[in-house]
Parts: C-alpha cells; sequence; structure tokens
C-alpha cells in the first residue's frame, strides 16, 4: 500500500470516527493495517510539558507501536481531565496530582507512564507590579490555567512556603493560550503561572519577574520537600486491563522517546518539533528547554518516594484533601514502564 493511499484511508476513518461520535475512535481497531486508534486529552499541547508526546509522534514512535492517536486539547489540565470523566477520551496527559483527587472521590485511575520528574511551571509577577515584598501579593490578580491545576497547585504551595495563604490573592483563569500573554499585558493579571516557553520567553522579555518555578530538580525539592512526578499519562484501570496492549503501545512510544531525547542536540530538536510549536521564536524555545532537560523522565518509571512526597505537599493545601488517609500505591502501576524499558534501554 503506497503512503498517499495510506494517508487518504486514515483520513477517511478519521472522519468516519469524527461522524460517529467520540467513542467510535476509543482504542478502535483499523481494519486495513491493525492500527489502533486511542484518544489523549491534554492542555497546553504545544508547550515544552508535552514534548516527549510531540517527540514521539513526530519521530514516527506512535506509528511504530502500532497505534494512532486522536489528540484532545483543552485549555487546562482540569479540563482535560473532565473531557476523559464525561467518556470523550481514553487516556489523560497531565499533573500526576489530579490522582490523588481521583482516588478519594473513588475513582479508579492510574498513571502509567512518566514524562517529567518536576511540575515544569513558573510562577512570576508583572514588573510594573510594585512587588517590595511577599505580602504585597495580598488582593494580586494571579493567573492560571484553571482552579485545580497544576499551575494552580504551584501557585498555592509557592504561597504557603512564602507566608500567604492562597485565599490571600485572586485566582484568574487564563488557559495555556497566546491569550496568556495578552492578559499579563494589558492588565488583566498582575501575576501568572504556567509551562514554558510562554513563561520562559515573557521572562527574556522583562514582560515578567520570575519568583518560584520547578522547572529544575533542585528548584522542585526546595519548593515541594523533595522530589515529586511531574507529567504522566493516565487512564482508568479498567482500561489498562481490557486495553493492556493499547496502554504497552503508548508506554513504549514515550519511553523510546525519553530514550531518544538523552543524547539530543538542539538541532535534534529543532528538526523534530514543528515550528508552530515555537511561539515564533525559536532561540526562546531552545532557551526553555535547556533550562528543562533535566526534568525530564529517564526511563517512564514512577518512583513511590516522590509519589508520597506529592501527596504530603498536596495534602497541605488548605481546602483540599487535609486530615485524609490516602493510600498512594493505586495510583500508578510500572507494570508498562518496566517493559519498555526493556525494549529501549532507556
Amino acid at each position: 500500500m503506497s503512503d498517499l493511499v495510506w494517508r487518504r484511508r486514515s483520513f477517511l476513518l478519521s472522519a468516519m470516527a469524527a461522524l460517529a461520535g467520540p467513542s467510535a475512535s476509543w482504542a478502535a481497531v483499523d481494519p486495513l493495517r491493525g492500527v489502533q486508534r486511542v484518544t489523549i486529552a491534554l492542555a497546553a499541547r504545544q508547550s515544552l510539558y508535552h514534548l516527549p508526546l510531540t517527540l514521539a509522534e513526530h519521530l514516527g514512535y506512535f506509528r511504530q507501536a502500532g497505534i494512532a492517536v486522536t489528540w484532545l486539547p483543552q485549555e487546562s489540565g482540569a479540563k482535560a481531565l473532565a473531557s476523559a470523566l464525561q467518556g470523550q477520551a481514553d487516556v489523560v496527559a497531565g499533573a500526576f496530582e489530579h490522582l490523588f483527587g481521583l482516588q478519594h472521590k473513588g475513582l479508579s485511575y492510574q498513571a502509567f507512564v512518566q514524562m517529567g520528574r518536576t511540575p515544569q511551571v513558573s510562577f512570576g509577577v508583572a514588573p510594573r507590579f510594585e512587588f517590595r515584598s511577599v505580602m504585597a501579593l495580598k488582593g494580586a490578580r494571579v493567573g492560571i490555567t484553571s482552579l485545580d491545576s497544576s499551575t494552580h497547585w504551584m501557585t498555592c504551595q509557592w504561597l504557603l512556603q512564602n507566608g500567604l495563604l492562597p485565599e490571600d490573592v485572586v485566582f484568574v483563569e487564563v488557559g495555556s493560550s497566546a491569550g496568556v500573554v495578552d492578559a499579563l499585558r494589558t492588565g488583566a493579571i498582575d501575576a501568572l503561572c504556567n509551562p514554558d516557553p510562554v513563561m520562559y520567553g515573557l521572562e527574556q522579555k522583562n514582560e515578567i519577574r520570575v519568583m518560584g518555578e520547578t522547572r529544575t530538580l533542585m528548584s522542585t525539592r526546595k519548593l515541594m520537600g523533595g522530589p515529586v512526578p511531574g507529567a504522566c499519562l493516565f487512564a482508568r484501570a479498567d482500561f489498562l486491563q481490557r486495553q493492556s496492549d493499547v496502554a504497552q503501545a503508548l508506554s513504549d512510544a514515550v519511553v523510546h522517546a525519553l530514550k531518544w531525547l538523552q543524547t539530543a542536540g538542539l538541532t535534534d530538536i529543532l528538526k523534530t518539533v514543528p515550528a508552530p510549536h515555537w511561539f515564533g521564536d525559536r532561540a526562546v524555545y531552545l532557551g526553555a528547554f535547556e533550562k528543562l532537560r533535566e526534568s525530564y523522565a529517564l526511563d517512564g518509571l514512577i518512583d513511590g518516594d516522590a509519589v508520597r512526597t506529592a501527596w504530603r505537599a498536596h495534602s497541605r493545601l488548605p481546602g483540599r484533601l487535609n486530615g485524609v488517609r490516602l493510600s498512594v500505591a493505586p495510583t500508578y502501576t510500572n507494570a508498562f514502564a518496566v517493559k519498555s524499558k526493556s525494549r529501549f534501554s532507556a
């Protein structure tokens, strides 16, 4: 079958799935090629937060693993999770901390491959904001992707560490698209927490003063009290059981990309990542990547101690899960990543 014919048939299958509704694409098998389709919900799809997924897609690792991914972009991790709970997606790519709330609600979800070893977000204030001390932030309007997303949680952690409470500021949901920059420039918000390259670009242009970040392992330990898991893929436990071949294929593709990333140079990144992901400035994109390089996972495995540290930090947040006893073991499985690691010697 020629590549042209394959692409035409793939297009027709995608169109048919779209007309049939979201459930038609869930891990459905392409009868022409034996390719299984899976829908992944995520926020900030073009950000460096999801670089391993971008690489897996454009290096052809998903195709090699026998799956075709349909992306379901959202403005925040909370909205990506909501789309999965509503049955619109099979898998979520997002912050590990979502698993704590899901388990507390009695929803059996598990992370099955890790992409980041830090939360990979930064918090900063606009230069026009008179910042003489942390207390000056009282009443400030802080832009986050949405409530109950990683940008919200990391901002709360920073506020608590510096003697403020989350209710001392006004959280404004600005999403993770280009509108974030406009919100800062027009004065709609006084401070912002978002992933890179947006934050790094604003920093380089002196449009924001970064006060706290979780880009590196050291800065994450300082804020969270130790290492914590970052971005991961997670899904319902029954999906991982019923569609274990799909979960394994996703894990294989991600771990393969993480392995490639370990030796990739800046030129390799530019050749692989599509230009729209650079947000109009490849130098900024590469600079942001360099800051984040060590934050990417090495082999996709989720560390139990890191999960426990994340739970302790998360449970400290006011109004969250204070006093709740939670067993973190059911929130993740390494069964898939272990096999992927052995296949790619990551």
